[in-house]
């Protein structure tokens, strides 16, 4: 995949008139990456304090106003209801609908809530010479349920979901100091090995995204996920949630660093 390095604001033009609907790993390097879950007003309080009680799959970045889908904080003018490639519709714990402009759905009593991404310590990474696949070959990263239970609050109870990169055995230490940089990110894994480990069956058959490109000497490295809130609709059954599909992100204006402790 080549590299899109221009600034968010023209790739999430270019979003909005539905000129690209791709996954946004490899856009705007440099620049946070964000997932997306929109609530009513009446089951918001219940996910703030979900993502306050897991932080690793659900890094708090940014929570518009009510009924306001301008994410002022991380970028301002941007349309949260048109500046994302694809969504997802959930209703009573169903996937009815992806849709690329939310605007139809959208209400007064709406919240939306921004959480970190994995794509943003990507960058990190490729220049710690650690190897991102996905990118190199224009592919979504793969992403799984696990086992692993995060803390209930409220209606959300659920599965923590993880992302997966291969790497080359060597360079685990690496990724995981370079990663543990990005706490608003998912910060360093949350497992290294055997996915059996954490409930995982089978590495070639993600429950989302794309399989895994593995080379001798590789070692399946797992981080926390941003697409927990979506196996969390699935498990909870709200009446509404909409949420980004699966690897297409909302690109902000805010640089990787702002998200970095070191």
């Amino acid at each position: 995949m080549p590299i899109d390095a221009r600034h968010p604001k023209e790739i999430r033009e270019e979003i909005r008139r539905g000129k690209y609907t791709g996954v946004t790993a490899g856009l705007a390097p440099g620049y946070v990456q964000a997932n997306l879950a929109v609530l009513p007003q009446e089951h918001a309080y219940d996910f703030l304090l979900f993502c306050q009680r897991n932080p690793r799959p659900c890094p708090l970045i940014e929570v518009t106003d009510v009924g306001s889908p301008e994410p002022t904080g991380v970028a301002p003018g941007a349309d949260l209801r048109t500046d994302v490639p694809k969504y997802r519709i959930y209703r009573d714990g169903e996937l009815v609908e992806e849709v690329t402009d939310i605007t139809p759905y959208w209400r007064d009593d709406l919240i939306a809530f921004l959480l970190g991404c994995s794509f943003t310590f990507e960058w990190a990474l490729m220049d710690a010479g650690v190897p991102m696949r996905h990118i190199d070959a224009g592919r979504n990263v793969a992403m799984w349920r696990t086992s692993r239970a995060c803390r209930p609050a409220g209606r959300f109870r659920g599965p923590m979901v993880v992302s997966m990169r291969p790497v080359p055995a060597e360079l685990v230490p690496k990724a995981v100091t370079v990663t543990a940089r990005f706490p608003m990110a998912h910060g360093a894994p949350v497992h290294i090995g055997d996915p059996a480990a954490i409930g995982i069956r089978d590495l070639d058959r993600p429950e989302w995204g794309d399989p895994g490109i593995f080379q001798a000497g590789d070692v399946p490295v797992f981080w926390a996920c941003g697409v927990t809130p979506q196996a969390v609709a699935l498990a909870s059954k709200p009446p509404l949630v909409i949420t980004h599909s699966p690897g297409h992100m909302f690109i902000t204006d805010l640089p990787n660093h702002a998200l970095s402790v070191i």
